[in-house]
């Protein structure tokens, strides 16, 4: 069993930028780990994606301003997010996903203010 746990979300202007974290309990090198959000009335919508091996994938919406990295020797997966907008507040959920099963962490609240 892995605990997730987010941090580094907060109030940013719009233009700002802000880095999370989610820190396993466990090694998750061997997993990959997805970043999702979701904002008051809205889908779960994937933002960032981290494959085992290093390969990453985002969605138009945040491509070019949002980058995923990870560091396995410190079970952590990040979210770099620049240039913020308005658009991106939201609860941001870290995903760890085994070849059988899936972790997920409590979510941490970005807000963005223009």
């Amino acid at each position: 069993q892995v605990q997730l746990v987010e941090s580094g979300g907060g109030l940013v202007q719009a233009g700002g930028s802000l880095r999370l974290s989610c820190a396993a309990s466990g090694s998750i090198s061997s997993f990959n780990v997805v970043w999702y959000r979701q904002a008051p009335g809205k889908q779960r919508e994937l933002v960032a994606l981290i494959t085992s091996g290093g390969g990453t994938n985002y969605p138009d919406s945040v491509k070019g301003r949002f980058t995923i990295s990870r560091d396995n020797a410190k079970n952590t997966v990040y979210l770099q997010m620049n240039s913020l907008k308005p658009e991106d507040t939201a609860v941001y959920y870290c995903n760890a996903r085994p070849l059988s099963g899936s972790y997920w962490g409590q979510g941490t609240q970005v807000t963005v203010s223009s």
